[in-house]
């Protein structure tokens, strides 16, 4: 299964953006999908997960309310829609495939990653 990631880029404080990831396989339609981010000399964080229905969503305290996680019914194609971005929220976003339909924070819990897109929020 390969994900590509798009939608990443520079914006300015209180800006948004909306990356997309899809996935190469149907079958990934069947399981949860989650999007991770990485900033420089930082461990990948946990950012947000959605279930394979898209009826089971979860995010990280530091974005709630602000980031939106979400996928159409049966899609294997994943939205994460950020607003009220600040320049913390500055890392390299991966998304991922989780190997069941309901997945959390763990990273364990995901086993295909995209390459990663860039997002840069400046103040």
């Amino acid at each position: 299964v390969q994900l590509q990631a798009s939608g990443g880029g520079l914006v300015q404080a209180g800006g948004s953006l909306r990356l997309s990831c899809a996935a190469s396989r149907r079958t990934s339609s069947n399981n949860a999908m989650g999007w991770f981010r990485q900033a420089p000399g930082k461990e990948r964080d946990f950012v947000a997960s959605i279930g394979w229905n898209g009826g089971y969503t979860s995010y990280a305290e530091s974005v709630k309310g602000r980031f939106t996680i979400s996928r159409e019914y049966g899609s294997s194609t994943v939205y994460l829609q950020m607003d009220s971005l600040k320049p913390e929220d500055t890392a390299v976003y991966y998304c991922a495939t989780a190997r069941r339909a309901v997945a959390g924070a763990g990273a364990d819990e995901y086993s295909y990653w995209g390459q990663g897109t860039q997002v840069t929020v400046s103040s």
